[in-house]
């Protein structure tokens, strides 16, 4: 079975508060396969000021998992006196950071089969001297990919991003043929490898109302996105579009498409929150590991209150686990045709 590893996230966020109740919720380690990259004394205090019942543990990699509490790989040793819920600094992002490294480590070492991301704050990866705008960014990086997008997935509904995070004035400079069609090619890719799709039916969503109307409200449609859907075709690949934005989504919902293929960053998550707002996850498509994450950020405005749900996490640890499984089964496939 695979191991998959959980980021702690922001120190001050709800990541800790989360980590506490999935484990909490699902009981034996050993049964549901996940260790914690985080820090082992915030963690411990987290569950003394949540009166949260739970061990938190030492676990190094090679280990057995215990037969219950949390394995926690300890990655810093941040005094709970220092920390505000709610206010990251330079030492939570310096901390957040340190957790993202140690298990993109972990996984090329075969230590953990996937990773499954607790929220971190950008302002505070920023203050910590990093210039990444977000985790997903991060780990193509740290992992040396470079062609990567962002999808969300849940049971009614997926989406990838050909822009991500950057600024809506952005993006109409950012979108090209060659890079709609790459985001397409990965998309489909992940769709066969990573979700056991064997003929995946893809929608791209236009940049501007109606669709650009015929060009009567942009061109983009017409010269950019139209030409990188027939390339698609052309290489075999089931896409449609460019659909007007405010109604593809509703035929994705109904199951005539396994996954959207939206121009920017709101096009895609409003809709995708609309619908699974607590059970998202937020998967990185096109890396050679693994990436899940909760779709949801740090909730400063609620961290330390203990109202925080565990939905998403759980969503994403077990998604991070079916796609590790997944990847086997191509493999093996692959390797026996």
């Amino acid at each position: 079975m695979s191991l998959i590893g959980i980021t702690m996230g922001c120190p001050v966020g709800i990541g800790p508060e989360i980590i506490l109740r999935y484990f909490q919720a699902t009981g034996n380690p050993r049964n549901n396969r996940t260790v914690v990259i985080g820090d082992l004394e915030v963690l411990r205090y987290n569950a003394s000021h949540f009166g949260i019942p739970i061990e938190c543990v030492p676990w190094q990699p090679g280990e057995a998992l215990p037969d219950s509490g949390i394995p926690v790989y300890s990655v810093t040793s941040l005094s709970p006196d220092m920390l505000n819920w709610g206010r990251p600094s330079k030492e939570t992002g310096l901390a957040m950071a340190g957790y993202i490294e140690t298990a993109v480590e972990l996984a090329r070492q075969g230590a953990i089969d996937g990773i499954t991301t607790c929220p971190i704050s950008k302002i505070a990866l920023q203050r910590a001297g990093y210039s990444y705008p977000g985790h997903t960014e991060m780990l193509a990086d740290l992992t040396g990919e470079h062609h990567f997008t962002m999808m969300m997935a849940g049971t009614s509904l997926r989406v990838t991003l050909v822009t991500i995070h950057c600024s809506v004035q952005q993006i109409a400079a950012r979108l090209s043929i060659e890079t709609i069609l790459q985001r397409i090619r990965i998309t489909h890719t992940s769709l066969i490898t990573d979700f056991a799709i064997p003929k995946p039916k893809i929608a791209v969503a236009g940049l501007n109302p109606h669709a650009g109307e015929e060009g009567m409200f942009g061109v983009e449609e017409s010269e950019i996105i139209l030409p990188a859907i027939e390339q698609a075709r052309a290489a075999n690949m089931n896409v449609d579009g460019p659909y007007p934005p405010d109604t593809v989504f509703v035929k994705a919902a109904a199951k005539e498409f396994d996954a959207v293929v939206c121009m920017y960053h709101d096009q895609g998550l409003i809709p995708f929150k609309l619908l699974h707002f607590d059970d998202g996850v937020n998967v990185t498509i096109g890396l050679a590991l693994v990436r899940t994450s909760v779709d949801h950020g740090t909730a400063y405005d609620i961290a330390g209150k203990g109202v925080a749900k565990a939905d998403s996490l759980a969503a994403a640890v077990k998604m991070a686990a079916e796609i590790v499984e997944n990847r086997k089964k191509m493999c093996n496939y692959t390797l026996s045709s």
